[in-house]
């Protein structure tokens, strides 16, 4: 191990640099309950071996004795042996809680997962399928099962795990409602890794602490039923431990300690499995725990308002061929209250091959919101409602679910804006982007390891191997940004899209990741960049579109945008500058705020903000207009006005 590796190894908690089976042994309770589950198991599957007597062998002359040297635990009413009943007991005991969890966790949690990933009809059909099950007289049901089946236990016991399943699919569809939100399964889904293998290999890890805890619940409650059933005599006429209870409750006034052993026994059996899940569900729950000192992620800043509005109809030119991606008449609506409502509107810009585009404009003017769309990943109850998004001669506006997988990750690759939390907590970063460069290539585990560490080094990490095998909460912010570039080159996409990818990042990590855009344009690879910092727009793009409340306002060559706005609001923008303050007095600014969806006004969208507002701007909506000599667009009817008084200063 090189001495880096032992410096980072020293870094990481106990609780992370131990393994799994090093963490769960520090639960003395849980360590405890598992040593006494094996050990009923072990002697329940060993009793023909272990067992003194045969568990029915009757001895009445020593009927209801109490514990002593030749029946260590006493005898039953029949002189049988209350050790070796309990020993053979076990086993149907067992078997009948093995059935229900079997068929308990085999339809419950894949149907919970599906349900809360995919949503849809089969979420409706597992929420109904819950509702009535939990209407349902369990114990009336299991009685007809068993009058259908006589005797049958183990029928009893699957019944039981069929009527349990849709409760658990209810849990685990609400744990993956909240895990399917996670950036990086986003960023898994923005990779085009299929849904199968997103749900098995990252939803998964994160729900089965709580499926562990509804198990154990669940398990007890077999271990109940099942004592129950025997005690009403109703279920197999051999040894088991409700058969002995019932046995018990018959002879309680005339020798209570009959009662013990077996009543012990099941309530000691419950006890060790509630404990041991616990102490499964919390050593699980350390592997995506953060350093304590280490502060928690950012959270995302809150999410636009949802309106009605009133829409514009406005000509769509034809895309350019020519060009890599084009976007004409964009238009995207998300639902508010039932209502779909529109948050972006004829949106257009063309982008081509080896060409750096940079979206800027306040928090809330729809940047993500359009990126998103270009990869189908619109928030739930999302679509676009107008326009085309043309790349590589295809219509990804009215491509359908298997069409935008092959492009996710391939063609287009996304660079988030948290780089932590696109990242699975559950895997190293080796494994995530070899996973991405598997799918993408078809490579095999060998391959896609070296590969991984190539992309590494082009993403300029210091000492990919060790890298490769960190997990997420074990880099720090531009390490896990750049692992996050490397995934989405691990396709050799022709376009990256880059959401703020230097938000949140100290200035020398940030120019360490432009270094690292800038050499990925000179491969020839296009870039959507989103950002805040009109001084990565400046440093990085060719060009440059400026959004203001769901429209695209001005689109121009990044020096002419910055030298010479057409639009009040890029001026506005661009005065804003810190540097432009003067002592004593308040920072520039633009006053006001970006108007929600359901506040945007009839005609130009900025009019409540604009020191140049007239009356025409207020009587009709505004349409964005080319300035053909300038090689520019702008959606303002003053824009030479504009560009003159700039040029002049």
């Amino acid at each position: 191990m090189t001495s880096a590796a032992m410096k980072s190894a020293a870094r990481r908690p106990a609780s992370q640099r131990h393994g799994f089976a090093a963490r769960f042994a520090r639960k003395r309770a849980a360590l405890v309950s598992a040593c006494y589950l094996l050990l009923v198991l072990v002697v329940t599957l060993l009793a023909d071996w272990l067992a003194p007597y045969d568990p029915e062998q009757q001895d009445l002359t020593a009927a209801l004795a109490g514990p002593s040297g030749s029946h260590w635990l006493g005898t039953g009413e029949l002189g049988r042996d209350v050790l070796s009943r309990l020993m053979h007991g076990g086993q149907i005991t067992l078997l009948g809680v093995v059935i229900t969890l079997a068929v308990y966790l085999t339809l419950g949690v894949p149907a919970g997962m599906i349900a809360g990933y995919r949503g849809g009809w089969f979420d409706r059909l597992v929420l109904k399928s819950a509702d009535l099950i939990s209407a349902v007289p369990v114990i009336i049901v299991l009685l007809v099962v068993l009058s259908v089946f006589t005797n049958n236990e183990s029928a009893a016991m699957a019944a039981n795990g069929l009527l349990g399943a849709p409760l658990l699919a209810r849990v685990v569809r609400s744990a993956t409602l909240g895990v399917k939100e996670e950036l990086y399964v986003r960023a898994a889904v923005a990779s085009g890794i299929r849904d199968q293998v997103i749900i098995r290999r990252h939803v998964l890890p994160r729900v089965t602490g709580g499926v562990l805890v509804q198990a154990s619940v669940y398990g007890a409650y077999a271990v109940l039923l099942e004592t129950g059933l025997g005690f009403l005599g109703v279920g197999t006429t051999q040894a088991s431990w409700g058969s002995m209870i019932a046995e018990a409750s018959k002879n309680v006034g005339t020798d209570p300690w009959l009662l013990v052993p077996s009543g012990a026994m099941i309530i000691s059996f419950i006890l060790a499995l509630g404990l041991l899940s616990d102490g499964l569900r919390d050593t699980l729950a350390e592997r995506f725990t953060p350093p304590a000192d280490k502060p928690p992620s950012r959270q995302r800043a809150a999410r636009e308002a949802l309106a009605k509005a009133p829409k514009a109809v406005v000509p769509v030119a034809e895309p350019d061929e020519d060009a890599l991606l084009s976007v004409r008449g964009l238009t995207v609506a998300l639902p508010i209250d039932g209502t779909p409502t529109d948050v972006i509107r004829d949106v257009s810009f063309d982008l081509r091959a080896g060409e750096v585009l940079g979206i800027v404009g306040e928090t809330g003017c729809g940047k993500t919101i359009t990126a998103t769309s270009l990869l189908g990943m619109l928030p739930a109850g999302g679509e676009i409602t107008a326009g085309s998004i043309h790349f590589e001669g295809a219509d990804l506006a009215r491509a359908d679910l298997d069409a935008l997988r092959r492009v996710r990750g391939q063609r287009i690759g996304w660079i988030s804006q948290d780089p932590i939390s696109s990242l699975d907590p559950s895997f190293t970063a080796g494994a995530q982007v070899a996973e991405v460069v598997r799918l993408h290539t078809g490579c095999n585990r060998r391959e896609a390891r070296q590969r991984t560490l190539e992309l590494f080094d082009l993403v300029r990490l210091p000492d990919p191997a060790r890298v490769a095998a960190s997990y997420p909460h074990q880099l720090s912010g531009g390490m896990a940004q750049r692992v996050g570039i490397a995934a989405a080159l691990a396709g050799n996409p022709a376009l990256v899209i880059a959401d703020e990818p230097t938000t949140a990042l100290d200035v020398t990590v940030q120019a360490e990741i432009l270094d690292v855009l800038r050499d990925l344009q000179k491969t020839g690879t296009a870039v959507i960049l989103i950002t805040h910092d009109w001084g990565v727009l400046a440093d990085l793009c060719d060009r440059a579109v400026v959004m203001y409340a769901g429209e695209v306002v001005e689109e121009a060559e990044v020096t002419a945008l910055v030298t010479t706005p057409a639009h009040p609001y890029t001026a506005g923008l661009l005065s804003s500058d810190p540097h432009h303050a003067v002592p004593g007095e308040p920072l520039p600014a633009v006053e006001g705020a970006v108007p929600p969806p359901t506040q945007w006004p009839v005609g130009c969208h900025f009019q409540n903000r604009c020191p140049r507002v007239t009356e025409a701007c207020r009587e009709k909506p505004v349409v964005i207009s080319q300035l053909a000599a300038l090689e520019r667009s702008t959606r303002c009817i003053r824009p030479v006005e504009l560009i003159g008084e700039a040029a002049h200063d």
